[in-house]
């Protein structure tokens, strides 16, 4: 008996987003590490603020210029240049460690996330979500191979994690009175304009091959935003946010299997500590949302933005 999606719950039919957005940005991160042996990742982050810009254009053909209309220009400036740096940071993780540790490190910015709410947000958290959080980094300091060197590029992707949480508490600010059409055509114009400079100075112009897989970096991060936001919109946050993590284990895999990378127990252990501590955020998060008055909104996973 054939079953058809549609008649699938919701949560399983979000839990089935959240898997193919989770497919989406690990074919994304692995276009991007096998392009690092020839681009520079300031060049590949151009080219995906690039044609993610281009996704925003069909946005102009509907709405017009009402994109661009604005309340808090500076804001959704200070927005775009903060997720610019973040995407920077985050490429410069993902072509300069292994997938798997790039990738266990951004989940470290839910545990950010928590006391800028807390300053920015004037959102209340009580003990047990600050124990979480303290437990959490702790496995990020794991993951910073305590007692040995630490590489560059870790630090990079830590406060590549700090940068999104920062853009997440900013968004947060900006959807009480902003579209999400002018947040993204904000981020996709100031994203090009700041990571052009840092391309340029790096800059080698690709081939038609290779311009074919720049594109499908953008493409493959666009998609995967829409089916995350698609999934958040389906099922309940509280349900969905086990499946975000499998994007943990295509990173292992994908890693293991096209760059011969094994994590080691660093690796492996910390992750496990961010995984568990962020779990527990999220969930508590979504649960305390249905109570939390409508100026004041939790964290929604879905407006968390990723590579």
């Amino acid at each position: 008996m054939r079953v058809r999606v549609l008649d699938l719950p919701d949560n399983t039919r979000g839990a089935l987003w959240i898997i193919l957005g989770c497919v989406m940005f690990s074919a994304m991160t692995t276009v991007v590490k096998l392009l690092g042996g020839s681009f520079d990742s300031f060049q590949l982050a151009f080219f995906r603020a690039l044609f993610g810009l281009f996704a925003v254009m069909p946005f102009f053909f509907r709405f017009g210029l009402g994109v661009v209309r604005t309340r808090r220009l500076g804001l959704q400036l200070i927005r775009a240049v903060c997720g610019a740096c973040a995407m920077l940071c985050g490429f410069y993780a993902i072509t300069h460690l292994p997938l798997a540790d790039a990738v266990s490190i951004s989940y470290a910015r839910a545990l950010f996330i928590i006391p800028l709410a807390v300053l920015f947000l004037g959102e209340v958290v009580r003990l047990r979500r600050w124990t979480a959080t303290a437990v959490g980094f702790v496995g990020v300091i794991i993951m910073l191979r305590p007692g040995g060197e630490i590489e560059p590029a870790t630090l990079v992707a830590v406060l590549g994690a700090f940068l999104v949480a920062t853009v997440t508490i900013m968004i947060k600010k900006l959807s009480t009175t902003e579209s999400p059409e002018s947040m993204l055509f904000y981020f996709g114009a100031v994203s090009s304009v700041v990571a052009l400079g840092p391309a340029l100075l790096v800059w080698r112009t690709p081939t038609l091959a290779e311009l074919s897989f720049l594109m499908a970096i953008g493409a493959l991060g666009a998609a995967g935003q829409y089916c995350i936001i698609r999934a958040y919109r389906i099922g309940e946050a509280t349900a969905l946010l086990p499946f975000d993590y499998t994007r943990l284990l295509f990173a292992g895999a994908i890693g293991f299997l096209l760059f011969a990378e094994i994590p080691d127990n660093w690796t492996v252990t910390g992750a496990i500590i961010v995984v568990a501590a962020t779990l527990y955020i999220g969930i508590r998060e979504a649960r305390l949302g249905r109570k939390v008055r409508p100026s004041q909104p939790a964290i929604d996973p879905a407006a968390v933005p990723r590579d």
